[in-house]
């Protein structure tokens, strides 16, 4: 759910209109330049608050069937003097007739942009109490001589009720401009009028959004105006919704998945799972699907797809993961694999691919060492044995050699370019650095917000 509130006077919203700010607003976000949504449970709990159903489940279930979290919904305010209407409507009148028409379906599936409203500060709570809520508000302003100054260019065309100004909107039809009319309520002291009565409210609606505005200089060029009010809305503001971290690794052998996939589930206190390791515990802990697993894991063959995910599925479907969180390394290996996930309901929230060249992943895993008395494992560069007893008692792995890591690099290099694809929020990381500086970089994406993808 996305939300962006302009505040301005009325004739600065007369020459944004005429000047195509707010039809380019919404066109940019239409094009895909929308606003990273927040997390849907949030937008759901907010709406429980506000309506109390007398059904919770039916009405959430409502709620996740819209699909309407990443709507744009867009709000343009400002005091009246537009000149399209003198009427005085009540203000419970208002807030009703708005909340009948953004309830529409278009409204709910595409957005909407609300120009105008709230003027004061008993409209702006009555649009809370409806349940609109705006999580970006633009302050627009300009000083009142340039606005009053501007503000005599707005021409009326008496026929067709449509605005236009004689800088930023002059209509190119010869018969439109010669019965364009310049309204009556924009003599100078009738636009003093109205700014003082604008100066005066907006105070109180500024306190009401002051933690999500953001003030915007509109004495420039439209489309430099339009730029500044597209980056503030393309920002989320820090959520308090709750965020449990599914993460997922992605890397060569030897790109150091491991040892971050540990600092991570350290730190934030997630199950740190290795597919391969978990598979393993399978069969040593005798279970039944670890008798089914065993004959693979002993003959070195690929353990079936279906055994893999259904012990996966148990093992993420536990209390631990679910109110912990995870990092899993070691699968999908493959687009197949991430389907069968995602048709599982095992979806993560954070996508990590780690890079490595060739020449470190052969130095990192050919050059490793086991003591076969101690358990204990060592590097000849990096972490060569402390006594040469030790030294010629090391013993290589056998998937160590170079060889076996070459078939190794070739199955996960035919399949990493279809995962990144799959996997397109993801973020990539240059896994031949300080094992620490990746931590951080690592640690920077999981608690910032996740990029919004293009419909």
């Amino acid at each position: 759910m996305c939300h962006f509130c302009g505040l301005c006077s009325p004739q600065l919203l007369s020459i944004l209109h005429s000047s195509g700010l707010v039809r380019n607003l919404w066109e940019c976000l239409r094009e895909g330049s929308s606003c990273p949504a927040e997390p849907q449970i949030q937008n759901m709990l907010e709406e429980l608050l506000i309506h109390k159903p007398d059904d919770p489940i039916e009405f959430m279930i409502n709620h996740l069937k819209q699909n309407n979290d990443d709507a744009p919904r867009i709000c343009v305010l400002g005091p009246p003097a537009s000149g399209k209407t003198t009427v005085k409507i009540p203000n419970a009148l208002w807030a009703n007739l708005i909340q009948e028409r953004l309830s529409n379906v278009d409204c709910i599936k595409q957005g909407w942009i609300l120009e105008g409203f709230p003027e004061n500060q008993e409209q702006a709570w009555m649009l809370q109490s409806s349940g609109i809520f705006p999580r970006h508000v633009v302050m627009l302003y300009a000083p009142d001589t340039v606005l009053i100054e501007r503000s005599g260019g707005k021409r009326l065309d008496p026929l067709t009720q449509e605005v236009f100004h004689t800088t930023f909107d002059w209509p190119s039809d010869p018969l439109v401009q010669e019965r364009l009319v310049k309204p009556e309520d924009l003599s100078e002291q009738e636009v003093s009028k109205k700014l003082l009565e604008y100066h005066r409210n907006f105070p109180e609606i500024f306190h009401i959004y002051q933690k999500v505005l953001k003030s915007i200089n509109a004495d420039q060029p439209s489309v430099d105006v339009l730029s500044q009010v597209l980056a503030f809305v393309q920002t989320r503001h820090r959520s308090a919704a709750p965020f449990t971290p599914r993460i997922l690794f992605f890397g060569p052998p030897g790109s150091g998945k491991s040892l971050q996939a540990a600092l991570i589930a350290q730190k934030y206190d997630v199950v740190n799972i290795c597919c391969g390791q978990l598979l393993k515990e399978a069969v040593a802990d005798n279970t039944k699907l670890g008798e089914l697993v065993k004959p693979y894991i002993d003959s070195g063959c690929p353990v079936p797809n279906n055994l893999v995910l259904k012990l996966l599925t148990e093992r993420l479907s536990s209390l631990d993961c679910l109110s912990h969180g995870w990092v899993l390394s070691g699968f999908p290996r493959d687009v197949e694999q991430g389907e069968q996930l995602q048709k599982a309901q095992i979806n993560p929230n954070r996508v990590f691919f780690f890079n490595l060249p060739y020449e470190s992943i052969m130095e990192r895993l050919s050059q490793r060492r086991t003591d076969p008395v101690t358990g204990e494992r060592y590097h000849t560069t990096f972490r060569p044995a402390p006594t040469p007893e030790i030294q010629a008692r090391l013993r290589q792995n056998p998937k160590d050699e170079e060889e076996n890591i070459e078939k190794r690099l070739n199955i996960y290099y035919s399949n990493v370019k279809a995962l990144e694809d799959f996997y397109q929020d993801a973020f990539y990381v240059n896994a031949d650095q300080d094992p620490y500086v990746i931590f951080e970089f690592i640690e920077s994406c999981i608690i910032k917000p996740l990029p919004c993808r293009k419909p």
